[in-house]
């Protein structure tokens, strides 16, 4: 099956999951993971309709860029350093993977250098796998009232891998968290934070996400 075919499928799983949940499809953004994916097949998916791509690599996304450039929206989806900071401002839209202090503070210094406003989303660690990164949930709150003033950057949500698992539904209650979560620190009213995003589910778990 080629990608036109895979995307006509994925956009249709989509709107089932979206109408099971009594929700709009055209609100979900599907980002394409092109991690290992070769630009003439980006650009394949690009012209089927896809406009967002997440990378997890600097490397890898410094490779891709100068031939793709701005016809989609970027997206840092995998862990980011803080010294590979002042190339991912160059070319990320958002950055979803915040997970420190540190890490907030360097993008906001980077993007003020660069006159850029970065969007941002903190990366929550629902999953008790020691492979993934995050900031405990319970300290979710004081850590987006924490960056809010930082200049340079918008809190746009929140992002989460759940555990691997066999059965999506295995998936639904870490999901659940999340949807909370955002919800609690969104009654919050902190100035300048959104919790418009939700970036959570993968191949095999995001309808599961979609209806949480």
């Amino acid at each position: 099956m080629g990608i036109v075919d895979n995307l006509v499928l994925v956009r249709e799983r989509i709107r089932m999951a979206a109408q099971r949940a009594g929700r709009d499809a055209r609100e979900i953004k599907l980002i394409a993971a092109t991690k290992t994916i070769p630009v003439p097949l980006i650009e394949e998916a690009i012209s089927a309709g896809i406009i967002d791509i997440g990378e997890n690599r600097i490397q890898d996304a410094q490779a891709k860029y100068p031939h793709i450039g701005n016809k989609v929206q970027w997206h840092m989806i995998g862990h980011l350093q803080t010294n590979k900071v002042k190339y991912a401002v160059r070319m990320f839209d958002m950055i979803q993977s915040v997970d420190s202090l540190r890490l907030a503070q360097e993008i906001s210094r980077r993007a003020l250098e660069a006159q850029r406003r970065i969007d941002i989303l903190i990366e929550v660690k629902v999953s008790p796998e020691s492979t993934k990164f995050g900031i405990e949930p319970e300290d979710a709150l004081s850590f987006v009232r924490e960056i809010s003033e930082l200049e340079g950057i918008s809190v746009k949500g929140l992002m989460a891998l759940a555990p691997l698992a066999d059965d999506p539904e295995k998936t639904r209650p870490y999901f659940a968290q999340m949807r909370d979560l955002a919800d609690m620190i969104a009654g919050e009213g902190i100035p300048g934070v959104e919790m418009r995003y939700l970036s959570m589910g993968m191949t095999n778990d995001f309808e599961v996400a979609i209806e949480e």
